[in-house]
C-alpha cells in the first residue's frame, strides 16, 4: 500500500513521547505517573501535557487517588487505545513496506 497508508497514521499517537507512553502501557497495562516519567525520561510538565492529549482521545484512562497520604496517579491503556495503537502499528508497517 505504501503512501496510501500515510493518512492512517494516528497523529495523537505519533508524537515521540505519546508513542513511548503507548508502547509502555501496551506491555504493562498500567503504570504510575512517576514510573512513566522515569522510564520515558520526561519532565513532569511535558508528560502531563501528553497524557492529557491521550486521555482526551480516549486512549488512556487516568486514575488519581492517594496512597499513604500521597497523591498517586495511575495511567492505563483503554480498549480504544489498544485498538488505535494496533491500527497505528499496522499502518506504520504498511507504510515502510512491512505489511501486505
Amino acid at each position: 500500500m505504501g503512501l496510501a497508508d500515510l493518512g492512517r497514521i494516528d497523529e495523537v499517537i505519533h508524537g515521540r513521547l505519546r508513542l513511548g507512553i503507548m508502547v509502555y502501557l501496551a506491555d504493562v497495562e498500567a503504570a504510575d505517573f512517576t514510573e512513566l516519567k522515569t522510564v520515558l525520561e520526561a519532565t513532569q510538565g511535558n508528560l502531563s501535557v501528553h497524557l492529557k492529549k491521550l486521555d482526551e482521545a480516549g486512549y488512556v484512562s487516568i486514575d488519581k487517588s492517594f496512597k499513604d497520604n500521597k497523591p498517586l496517579t495511575r495511567i492505563a491503556i483503554t480498549p480504544e487505545g489498544r485498538t488505535a495503537f494496533a491500527a497505528y502499528l499496522e499502518a506504520l508497517g504498511r507504510l515502510i513496506g512491512g505489511g501486505s
